[in-house]
């Protein structure tokens, strides 16, 4: 069986693949992600999610292995809302998405030295509505900064969900299902024990 590296700097990724009993070592890499004017957001979120996994392959150099990679968009009318850069922009993300249903998309790739194989998981999220006061709150808290759309569903922004409709641990930023069966098409182990 192969060895399994994660292209990524999340440990909430971490956190889900060690769910699943997949041991991994971690590889850094850096890639575009700014989202081109005619890119939708499903081709966005697979174009970066195959580039993550492809650069960890060019990392690993001769080294043998498999490469996960992965991206989330959360994405209102359309339009990406990435991780907030102030709390001006991370207001206005709760504000849009107060009272609202939006849609989070993650892609998930796996490539090796003869196969790059994607998936995109697309969940349907609803906000309760959101006063100004509470939406400062969150924000306070600090856990909204470096969040897609401006929320953790793992974490306190939960409070704000008032239905889902699709993939939990996708939202979070892995599709388990889907990932579990990209590892299965590379023979890569999964439901270890030592991984836990």
């Amino acid at each position: 069986m192969g060895t399994l590296f994660l292209a990524s700097a999340s440990p909430r990724r971490r956190e889900l693949l060690a769910q699943i009993g997949a041991p991994f070592s971690l590889i850094s890499v850096s890639v575009d992600e700014t989202p081109s004017p005619t890119e939708s957001p499903e081709a966005y979120v697979e174009r970066v999610a195959r580039d993550k996994a492809l650069a960890g392959l060019a990392v690993l150099g001769e080294r043998d292995g498999c490469v996960l990679g992965a991206d989330t968009s959360v994405v209102l009318d359309q339009r990406i809302l990435g991780k907030p850069v102030d709390r001006n922009e991370g207001l206005a993300m709760l504000a849009a998405l107060s009272g609202r249903t939006h849609r989070v998309m993650t892609a998930v790739a796996l490539a090796s030295r003869s196969a790059c194989e994607a998936r995109v998981v697309i969940s349907e999220v609803t906000f309760r509505s959101i006063d100004e006061a509470e939406a400062e709150r969150y924000w306070n808290s600090g856990e909204p900064l470096d969040k897609a759309g401006g929320y953790a569903i793992q974490g306190w922004g939960a409070a704000f969900v008032s239905q889902l409709h699709g993939s939990y641990s996708a939202v979070v930023g892995l599709p388990l299902c889907e990932t579990t069966q990209l590892l299965d098409v590379f023979a890569l182990p999964r439901w270890t024990k030592g991984s836990r």
